[in-house]
């Protein structure tokens, strides 16, 4: 009994879940270790401010996000530009932070919307990339790790 192919797009909405549990799974790992480690300073620190913060909660997602990519059988391409989307969820939103637009409860909640709306244009940019199997991937040698 063979199985039967799974659609491209069933294809591509697991493959969007994905990113986003190793997202969630970065976020519980990785920032608490942020925090113990920053703990240290004291509250007006530069590592305590809001657009740093932020930067770092992204860099906990990405790092899981990317390894899971790479895993799957992704060339460094399009795992740089998932992780430059994820990060410019956020610093889209820096200088509304800095004049006082928004607060450090705002560029949380619009930079993590923003990052999962990124990320989704980032797919549909390459649709092909994100609905086939992962681990299909030809690699050009530009894309080949080196020796």
């Amino acid at each position: 009994m063979t199985k039967a192919p799974r659609s491209p797009r069933l294809t591509f909405t697991l493959h969007y879940l994905q990113m986003i549990i190793a997202m969630l799974v970065g976020m519980m790992v990785l920032y608490p270790l942020w925090m113990l480690a920053a703990a240290s300073q004291p509250a007006d620190a530069w590592l305590h401010r809001t657009d740093v913060e932020s930067l770092v909660m992204a860099t906990t997602m990405v790092i899981p996000m990317a390894a899971w990519m790479r895993f799957r059988g992704h060339a460094w391409r399009p795992v740089v530009e998932m992780s430059a989307a994820m990060y410019a969820g956020f610093v889209v939103l820096f200088p509304f932070l800095w004049l006082g637009a928004i607060d450090a409860d705002g560029l949380m909640l619009l930079g993590h919307v923003l990052m999962l709306l990124l990320m989704l244009a980032a797919m549909l940019a390459r649709p092909g990339e994100y609905s086939g199997g992962h681990a299909h991937h030809a690699r050009t040698a530009t894309d080949q790790e080196p020796a």
